[in-house]
C-alpha cells in the first residue's frame, strides 16, 4: 500500500516501514563514525523502540559492537494497516545489527509486567549469560501494578496552581496561549506510579536476583530539566515529581545492588513524548534555531553517543551537585538560554519561521514516523506487514 502521514494532534497515526529504516540507518551511520573501545558489551534496553531508548541501543551496538536485547510494547501490522513506528524501527535495527554480525533480539510486551521481566531474564540466561548495562527508557501513559493489578494513569499538569504560557499549535501552525489546570493530589501520585522509579527498581531487583547482572554493571535512566519557562508544566509539575522519584531510585539501586545506577539529564529533542508537552514544541523550535547557529545542535543519537563515549564509559562522568549526568550542558549554556529568552516574548505566528526553526521541528517530527527521509519513494507501494527478525 502507499503510506502517507496522517496526523492527529501531536501524534502521527501512520508510519512508513522504509522511511523508518532510512532513519535508523542515518543514526547507525552517526554511531559508526564514533567507534570506541571499552564500552558496554551486553546491553539490555527497556524501552528500546523510539527516542532516546532506540538511540542508546544503536550507539551501544554500532559504536561499541555490543550485543543488545530490547524490550518494548509496539503494534505490529494488523489486517493490512501499518505497524507503529517503533515496530518498524526495531525491525530495521535488528536487520542492520544482524548484517553487521551483532547479536540483537527483541521482546514485545508490557515491560511493567512480571511476565515480560521473566521472559527477558530467561533470554539473557540463554543467550548472554549476564548484561553489563541496563538502560531504562520507558515513557507510558499508564501502568498496571503487577502486584495489585491496579492501573494508574499519568498526567502532564502543573502542581498547586494553573499555568498559562505561550505554546505552539502544530495543527494550525500558530503561536497561542495555553492554560493548564493543576493536578489533584491523586493525579500526582498516579503519575509517580507510572513514570517514577518504582518499575526501574523492580527490574533491577529481578535481574540481580536471577544472577544476570554482571559484576560492576551500570544502569541509566533518563530525565529532563529544561529552562524556567517549562518548569511549571514539567520540572515542577507532575512529570517532574516522577523524575525526582527516578533520582531516588537511582540511589536506592546503587545502594542495594552491586552496580552503579545513574540518571542522565538529556537535551530537549523532538520525540513522541516531548511533542505532547504544552509549551515544549515552541521552545524546541526556538532552541533548534539558536543551537544550530552556534553549531552545538544534537539529536537523540548524537546525545547518546556522547553519553556513552564521554560520560558512562569516558574519563569523567561530570556529575552535577545531586549526582546526575548532564548531557543537556550545551542546551543549558547561559548564552543559548539567553538567546532563547530574548526571542520567546516576541515570537508570533507571523514570525514563527523567521524567529525559530519550526521547519526543522516539523521535519524531525515527521521523521519519527519515517516520513520526509531522503532516498525514500513515498509514492510507491510498500509492504506494511514486516516481521521482527528475532521473532522468527
Amino acid at each position: 500500500m502507499i503510506v502517507k502521514p496522517r496526523i492527529r494532534g501531536f501524534v502521527c497515526i501512520t508510519a512508513h516501514p522504509k522511511g523508518c529504516e532510512a532513519k535508523v540507518r542515518q543514526e547507525i551511520a552517526v554511531a559508526q563514525a564514533a567507534k570506541k573501545v571499552g564500552g558496554p558489551k551486553k546491553v539490555l534496553v527497556i524501552g528500546s523502540s523510539t527516542g532516546y531508548g532506540l538511540s542508546t541501543r544503536i550507539a551501544s551496538a554500532f559504536s561499541h559492537d555490543a550485543a543488545t536485547l530490547g524490550v518494548f510494547f509496539e503494534r505490529p501490522s494488523i489486517k493490512g494497516k501499518p505497524a507503529s513506528a517503533g515496530w518498524y524501527n526495531s525491525v530495521a535495527f535488528e536487520k542492520a545489527a544482524h548484517e553487521a554480525g551483532l547479536y540483537a533480539k527483541s521482546i514485545n510486551g508490557d515491560a511493567f509486567s512480571d511476565e515480560i521481566k521473566a521472559q527477558t531474564i530467561e533470554t539473557i540466561k540463554a543467550d548472554l549469560g549476564q548484561v553489563d548495562l541496563v538502560v531504562y527508557s520507558l515513557a507510558s501513559p499508564r501502568r498496571t501494578d503487577p502486584k495489585t493489578g491496579e492501573t494508574y494513569r499519568s498526567v502532564l499538569k502543573p502542581i498547586g496552581e494553573s499555568f498559562t504560557n505561550r505554546t505552539l499549535d502544530t495543527d494550525k501552525d500558530e503561536v497561542s496561549e495555553v492554560t493548564i489546570e493543576p493536578a489533584s493530589v491523586e493525579e500526582v501520585a498516579h503519575t509517580v506510579k507510572v513514570m517514577g522509579g518504582e518499575d526501574w527498581e523492580l527490574w533491577m531487583d529481578a535481574l540481580d536476583a536471577a544472577g544476570v547482572l554482571a559484576p560492576g554493571a551500570k544502569s541509566v535512566a533518563y530525565s529532563y530539566i529544561g529552562p524556567e519557562i517549562t518548569w511549571p508544566v514539567y520540572t515542577n509539575g507532575t512529570i517532574g515529581q516522577a523524575k525526582k522519584d527516578v533520582e531516588r531510585a537511582a540511589a536506592a539501586i546503587t545502594a542495594k545492588h552491586k552496580c552503579s545506577a545513574y540518571v542522565a539529564v538529556n537535551k530537549a529533542v523532538v520525540t513522541q513524548a516531548s511533542s505532547a508537552i504544552p509549551v515544549v514544541p515552541l521552545y524546541i523550535s526556538i532552541l533548534f534555531k539558536v543551537m544550530k547557529a552556534k553549531g552545538t545542535h544534537e539529536d537523540c543519537i548524537e546525545q547518546m553517543v556522547r553519553l556513552l563515549n564521554e560520560r558512562l564509559y569516558g574519563d569523567d562522568l561530570q556529575l552535577d551537585s545531586v549526582g546526575r549526568i548532564r548531557v543537556d550542558d550545551w542546551e543549558m549554556d547561559p548564552d543559548v538560554q539567553q538567546a532563547v529568552a530574548d526571542i520567546w516574548p516576541s515570537i508570533r505566528s507571523e514570525t514563527l519561521n523567521a524567529e525559530s526553526d519550526y521547519l526543522g521541528y516539523q521535519n524531525n517530527f515527521l521523521a519519527l514516523f519515517g516520513f520526509g527521509l531522503p532516498g525514500v519513494n513515498y509514492d510507491e507501494d510498500v509492504e506494511v506487514e514486516v516481521d521482527l527478525p528475532s521473532a522468527g
